[in-house]
């Protein structure tokens, strides 16, 4: 096999990350940052509206595997509680407010983000041999300053969001795309992931080859399914490649 790009998850495969968003101090906060934008909200109101307008987005979708968009959550939010004093604020502020209370939210819900051991290192390493590729559920305005802040943002081109599109994996398109963007087939690329379903289900349907980091995070088994190597510690992926390139 020749291979010519790799294909990565973020959360529980590069990074190791914990995030509550039940956390009650998150609406606490937003509550509070809501009130400088003339919106005087509770934040048990203001907590049953965020998942309301999540569901809804959710059911609105007509694909098998939909994802929510944050920023457009916070930019109904702020569409229903504005204010005449809100709609005063400056343009640019209003304009740039959703993504700002997403971010906010994130942080706020945030308690842990860290490289899992040996990865800088790895990824180092493969970026000069391969292209390298992100293919993730999550959020944008979550995923790549995530990226930037454990600073990998550099070895990754193009960085594939399930946000971005209304589908998540393992939805065989948002792999289509990373293809389409490298300009790969199947056969050439192998996909890194830490969840059974989503990461190695997914990319087998387009006859992607595996390798499923069994970290401490993500569905570690799935009826039927079964990844091509698994590698227990990050580091181990350079000997993963090289069984494949025999």
């Amino acid at each position: 096999m020749h291979i010519k790009g790799l294909l990565f998850d973020i959360n529980g495969t590069l990074t190791d990350i914990k995030t509550d968003e039940g956390y009650e101090d998150i609406y606490r906060t937003l509550s509070n940052l809501l009130s400088y934008q003339g919106i005087i909200i509770d934040a048990k109101t203001l907590k049953s509206q965020y998942f309301q307008i999540m569901d809804k987005q959710l059911a609105a979708s007509e694909t098998r595997h939909p994802e929510f968009d944050a920023v457009a959550i916070f930019a109904e939010i702020l569409g229903l509680q504005a204010t005449a004093y809100t709609q005063q604020l400056a343009p640019e502020k209003l304009q740039m407010l959703p993504l700002f209370l997403a971010e906010t939210f994130r942080a706020a819900s945030r308690f842990r983000l860290q490289l899992y051991p040996g990865v800088a290192e790895t990824i180092k390493q493969l970026h000069d041999r391969y292209r390298l590729a992100i293919v993730s559920d999550g959020q944008t305005a979550y995923a790549r300053p995530e990226l930037n802040a454990v600073e990998l943002s550099q070895y990754f081109n193009p960085v594939i969001i399930s946000g971005d599109f209304g589908y998540r994996k393992p939805d065989k398109r948002l792999f289509r795309k990373a293809l389409t963007a490298l300009a790969m087939t199947p056969d050439e690329v192998l996909f890194i992931g830490n969840d059974m379903y989503r990461d190695v289900h997914g990319p087998r349907k387009l006859g992607i080859r595996t390798v499923f980091f069994r970290s401490n995070q993500g569905q570690q088994e799935k009826e039927g399914v079964q990844p091509d190597y698994i590698i227990h510690s990050f580091p181990e992926l350079l000997d993963a490649i090289a069984y494949f390139e025999r």
